[in-house]
């Protein structure tokens, strides 16, 4: 795909990072910040903060952090160029794309290869589907026995495979697709022997595409419409770059806004349960697709919604192993309920029969939490047996203490004890010996984590053997002065620092004060302080000769000086839109704040002063600061290179003359600003 500059431009102005990122997550209004859950690890409370000013967002929990653009590509796994697609599609920007040939696809992304020709795949197989005759007399006939009606077949773009070896293949090579890319995306099935023959997996089936939650096509279920002993009734994509099935949930992107709605998940297990519930206006509905839900597959529902109700049929024996996966569900804090359906039920049978309203009020009756529903069960099994019971008290405990809400483990302790009929006490102490063995196995893994993580010791430097440097004196004549007018100008001799060093306490000092330098200078480098003179002005002729230590900063600084020289002043989005991912990074942690001000605060009059207001003094620190860290981390230098001099060699005695004399340079330095700080100096 070849897109003019301004066709991109026109994409990333129209895309809108509230409306993008509320396409995967729950997003939350706080303040003129929006909150969520970051989609990008693991976690309870939410870190993750979305910017609509500076159309930005940011994890304080993990680091991510971008434009939209940057989420689609994070999220989706794909390149720059597909989520240029993807967000010209989501906000109806036409664009021209050339017709490929099989050499521009061989040298295309391989991931967005597969997203390309699976998307084909699901056109080709609905056309069959609606077009052909046997797709007409087999498979459209199948799914409206089922009850679908056009509308809903279009809307999961459910199709058909003909019962031919090679139909796919030969389409998609008239189209410039190669049958390497429609192997890898699991396609087509290549025989090895005497003739190597490649085939169509899916041929004589009908289609049940699977997308992921932004809507792309990553794989299909087929099912089988013969009594053909010799086949699977359903055989399903294998795994491929674009698809994991532990982390996929089918019907996903068609439930999502209606989970975010309704603020609860339906869970079921199959592709027609989905369907049927969706047609009879229950869209809020997802399937595990006949798999155990995984950690993946719980995180992705948590994404929209807390709360996740099961529907399963009345075959106690698959309820009773299907609950033996809940407590993970617990563990992620998701609010689980369970909802059984009439014996020899399934969610699209019983719908059928009793009609949408019929099943709403069923769910709305039968509906039961977890921890209630899996100890009347347990209860029920138990009987009179004291020893099932005992079993069954420490096995309800166990799922309870599984749920990180320390106010709702109590309500559910108390409930459950109301229940079994013991003292709340015994479950409440049961309960804090399985915590504390949790917390104690966690806190290991987490030990032998970090003792692998450990870099090897590095040796202790040797200390100065008898040399004193705030007891040397110098001639006057080779003093240096520095007065509020001078800036920094390091003598010319200093040899270079060794790039290859650990990073010291120094250096870090160092480094943060560096960072604090450039944060100043892009959010704030175009602010006058008094007339004509800009933060930048100030900032930049303060450090006029000095190149930054951390390679990053100092590239933020020679952005600065070299701009500078041309009388322009490069603002806050300039960093924003920078094609280094590192500066833009960078510029978003300056931009995203972790912390935001109680509205109390101006309820009772708390006059905090912004950024803005005390610009002047913040920047004079600044400069301070540094100052005091840059001479610091000088000073160590210098005395590190005196280590190896010996005063007794003329050559080394001169070269330890030059050293004080840089030694003294840098400590008047540090001096004057911790004098201007107030600090009492004490070493450095």
């Amino acid at each position: 795909m070849r897109l003019s500059n301004e066709v991109v431009e026109r994409i990333k102005q129209a895309a809108d990072i509230v409306e993008v990122v509320g396409d995967f997550v729950s997003l939350k209004k706080r303040g003129a910040n929006y909150t969520a859950c970051c989609p990008f690890h693991n976690e309870k409370s939410p870190s993750f903060n979305v910017n609509p000013a500076r159309q930005i967002y940011k994890c304080f929990g993990c680091g991510a952090a971008g434009d939209a653009l940057k989420f689609v590509m994070d999220i989706e796994g794909i390149g720059y160029g597909e989520a240029l697609r993807h967000l010209a599609q989501k906000y109806h920007i036409e664009i021209e794309e050339q017709e490929q040939t099989p050499e521009e696809m061989l040298r295309q992304n391989e991931r967005e290869s597969l997203y390309i020709v699976s998307n084909f795949a699901q056109k080709h197989y609905q056309s069959l589907l609606f077009d052909t005759e046997e797709g007409q007399s087999i498979g459209l006939s199948y799914f409206r026995n089922r009850g679908f009606n056009d509308l809903t077949i279009k809307s999961f773009g459910l199709g058909y495979s003909l019962n031919e070896w090679d139909g796919l293949l030969k389409e998609a090579t008239k189209k410039g697709y190669s049958a390497e890319v429609l192997e890898k995306a699991g396609l087509l099935i290549r025989k090895e022997g005497e003739n190597v023959r490649v085939y169509d997996r899916f041929r004589g089936r009908v289609i049940f595409p699977v997308h992921n939650v932004s809507g792309k096509v990553i794989a299909f279920g087929a099912r089988i419409l013969t009594s053909d002993k010799s086949q699977p009734k359903y055989i399903n994509s294998p795994e491929t770059d674009i698809y994991h099935k532990s982390k996929v949930l089918y019907g996903i992107f068609q439930a999502k806004n209606t989970i975010r709605q309704e603020d609860v998940c339906y869970l079921v297990e199959g592709y027609t349960d989905v369907i049927s519930l969706h047609q009879a206006g229950i869209h809020n509905v997802v399937a595990s697709s006949g798999t155990s839900l995984t950690e993946d597959q719980i995180r992705l529902i948590a994404r929209f919604t807390t709360n996740v109700t099961i529907l399963y049929d009345g075959d106690a024996a698959g309820i009773k192993a299907a609950l033996r996966g809940l407590d993970m569900v617990l563990e992620e804090g998701l609010n689980v309920s369970l909802v059984t359906l009439p014996d020899g039920e399934d969610p699209d049978s019983y719908v059928y029969k009793v009609g949408a309203e019929g099943f709403k009020a069923h769910v709305k009756k039968a509906t039961t939490d977890f921890i209630t529903f899996k100890t009347d069960m347990l209860l029920r099994e138990a009987g009179d047996n004291p020893f099932k019971r005992a079993e069954a008290v420490t096995e309800i405990v166990t799922s309870i203490t599984k749920i990180p809400d320390p106010i709702k483990r109590q309500i559910f302790f108390k409930r459950t004890a109301d229940v079994l009929k013991v003292d709340e006490q015994t479950l409440l102490s049961e309960g804090n010996k399985l915590l504390r063995k949790f917390q104690d196995q966690k806190q290991k893994e987490q030990d032998r984590d970090r003792d692998r993580a450990k870099p090897a010791p590095t040796p202790a430097p040797k200390p100065l053997e008898g040399l004193d440097i705030e007891g040397i004196t110098f001639s006057d004549e080779t003093d240096f002065f520095l007065n509020e007018e001078t800036s920094i100008t390091a003598p010319p001799t200093l040899p270079p620092p060794k790039q290859d060093a650990p990073l010291d306490l120094f250096k870090a000092r160092l480094y943060a004060h560096e960072r604090a330098f450039v944060r100043l200078l892009i959010l704030y480098g175009r602010i006058e302080l008094e007339a004509n003179i800009s933060v930048s002005h100030y900032l930049l002729h303060e450090v006029e000769d000095i190149k930054f230590e951390n390679p990053l900063y100092s590239l933020v600084l020679d952005i600065f000086r070299q701009r500078f020289t041309f009388g322009e002043i490069p603002d806050t989005n300039y960093f924003l839109q920078h094609l280094d991912p590192d500066v833009q990074q960078l510029t978003i942690d300056f931009c995203s704040n972790k912390h935001h001000l109680s509205e109390n605060w101006e309820k009772h009059e708390i006059k905090v002063p912004t950024d803005e207001e005390i610009l002047h003094n913040t920047a004079f620190k600044a400069i301070l600061h540094f100052k005091k860290a840059y001479s610091a981390d000088k000073m160590k230098a210098i005395e590190a290179d005196m280590k190896g001099l010996n005063s007794s060699s003329d050559d080394d005695f001169l070269a330890l003359m030059e050293l004080m004399k840089q030694h003294k340079f840098y400590k008047s330095i540090n001096d004057f600003a911790a004098k201007e700080l107030g600090i009492v100096v004490s070493g450095y």
